[in-house]
């Protein structure tokens, strides 16, 4: 699909890209060129605060978390107290 460099250096995406792309008004796309090929990407602005959540390490160990959900590799307990005991042996 060819697009037109217009004035400003500004081009339209196509609805068909937008909605292949999950793209809507407003959203951020971060761009680069890569082997002389210009890369358009979507990106999402996260919060400092939560910035954390978003590391690699935090997200490897999430998706573990999760495989041990999945599996039943997990117990549920009624109170911290029965947590506890259960920690303790007892």
């Amino acid at each position: 699909m060819l697009l037109k460099l217009r004035r400003n250096a500004q081009i339209t995406l196509p609805a068909g890209i937008r909605k292949a792309a999950h793209v809507e008004d407003g959203d951020l796309l971060d761009c680069e060129v890569r082997d002389g090929l210009i890369v358009l990407t979507p990106k999402k602005l996260v919060d400092k605060r939560d910035a954390w959540f978003w590391s690699s390490e935090w997200q490897k160990a999430e998706a573990e978390a999760q495989k041990d959900v999945d599996s039943g590799n997990v117990i549920e307990f009624e109170s911290v107290g029965d947590m506890l005991a259960r920690l303790k042996g007892e």
